[in-house]
């Protein structure tokens, strides 16, 4: 008996060679006998392709979203100089007499009032 199950296992791998070697490998019955597999690969693939898909498409509004970071950034240093050079005495004094709003700049420091 167990020399006919070895003869019938030397004939299958002889006609799984002759097979490989003849390109039909992937017959139909490759595909009846393994289906749960050759579905599973497939599934595989397909869950490859759309993560890969999903990780692009993340990169690529990081990227968009750093870059308008940047531009933020940019608008930031440049309101912030805006903003420092119109709070110099020089450029008050300058806005004052330019607006005709009759105010004078002090000519001395503030000070602080005690109370007794």
């Amino acid at each position: 008996m167990s020399n006919k199950n070895s003869n019938n296992a030397a004939k299958s791998r002889k006609k799984a060679g002759k097979d490989f070697v003849q390109g039909r490998i992937f017959s139909l019955e490759f595909f009846k006998r393994y289906w749960f597999y050759v579905v599973f690969v497939v599934a595989m693939a397909l869950a490859y392709i759309a993560n890969k898909f999903l990780f692009q498409s993340s990169m690529q509004e990081v990227i968009t979203l750093k870059a308008e970071l940047d531009d933020s950034r940019t608008d930031l240093v440049k309101a912030s100089a805006d903003y420092n050079s119109l709070i110099r005495e020089s450029e008050m004094t300058k806005l004052m007499h330019q607006h005709h709003l009759g105010l004078s700049a002090p000519l001395e420091p503030p000070y602080e009032l005690k109370s007794e």
